[in-house]
């Protein structure tokens, strides 16, 4: 059994033929053009027939095909009701690439899909109820709950990069304030690295200036990390401050769901224990059941950039 699955980005279209083992077999990739417009379906189709003849396989052996797509996502209608990134609005996604690839199309959000890919194959597996979080441009959700993806009455469920974490602060692309997602993205911590270094530019001398080239313009979201290790105080400054937002999301996420997993993926998770081992104990002193018999696992997604792929594959199981 083969499956196609389709992870529908603000910058790239990336698709996989996914084996019954879960691994993917064969790629194809397209620069996502943005705005989108129903010359979306035409680089979405070609790229899915690439992909099936890497495999050396046909359309016809491929049961549904499965895309994970930025916004609200009404998995019931096809439609993609809502997709700011992609300036998407009540875009009939399934329909039109169903009449182009002649297969059954599914939708799911991506951050949905690559939840599911974490629970079929990857570090949430074994799990009925679980979480992952993506830390990306923004805070990516997804909930498992009885082994199903949570969506909410209205598809736009599982947005928990969009809980308020702090009232009235930082502005959020939502065009609302405070939200986690401002707080304990890449892009956050990009620019808390970038306000404690203007903030500090009289101590050029130190390691987060030398590592940047005294440029504000290299920072990026292994920044404040590298200079913490390097003996930096003010590196260490800026992940601590970082850590104690990410950690009250994490910990928010905990104490409404009680998940058995919360794996946390994206690029800053690359960190590893650097990450997770100060995380787990910020968010151990936050959490309501200490004392329960059982606590939440907190560890690193596993599948990386391929999770919204093998998720997007198995919509249809």
């Amino acid at each position: 059994m083969y499956y196609l699955g389709i992870d529908l980005g603000g910058t790239n279209i990336a698709v996989g033929v996914v084996d019954d083992s879960y691994q993917i077999i064969a790629r194809a990739k397209r620069k996502t053009r943005i705005p989108c417009d129903e010359g979306l379906i035409d680089d979405l189709a070609a790229a899915a027939r690439e992909a099936v003849e890497n495999a050396g396989i046909s359309m016809d052996d491929v049961p549904w095909v499965g895309v994970g797509c930025p916004g609200t996502v009404n998995r019931a209608t096809g439609i993609v009701e809502y997709a700011n990134n992609l300036y998407l609005n009540n875009f009939h996604l399934r329909d039109l690439l169903q009449e182009k690839l002649g297969r059954p199309v599914i939708i799911e959000n991506d951050a949905n899909a690559a939840a599911y890919g974490e629970y079929k194959a990857g570090a949430l597996k074994g799990s009925d109820n679980a979480i992952a979080i993506t830390l990306g441009t923004g805070v990516g959700g997804g909930i498992i709950i009885h082994g199903q993806v949570y969506s909410g009455s209205n598809f736009a469920g599982g947005e928990l990069g969009h809980s308020v974490i702090v009232c009235g602060g930082a502005s959020c692309t939502c065009g609302r304030k405070g939200c986690w997602e401002a707080y304990s993205s890449a892009t956050a911590l990009i620019r808390m690295t970038r306000e404690a270094m203007a903030a500090h530019a009289d101590k050029k001398d130190t390691p987060i200036w030398e590592i940047t080239g005294g440029s504000f313009d290299t920072v990026d979201g292994r920044t404040a990390f590298d200079a913490m290790r390097k003996g930096d105080p003010l590196g260490k400054e800026v992940v601590d401050k970082y850590l104690s937002y990410l950690a009250c999301g994490v910990a928010n996420c905990i104490n409404v769901f009680q998940p058995d997993i919360l794996c946390i993926g994206g690029g800053i998770s690359n960190e590893g224990e650097n990450l997770l081992a100060p995380l787990r104990e910020l968010v151990k002193k936050e959490t309501y059941n200490t004392n329960g018999s059982k606590q939440t696992q907190i560890c690193r997604a596993q599948l990386g950039n391929d999770a919204g792929i093998i998720g997007a594959a198995l919509l249809g199981e």
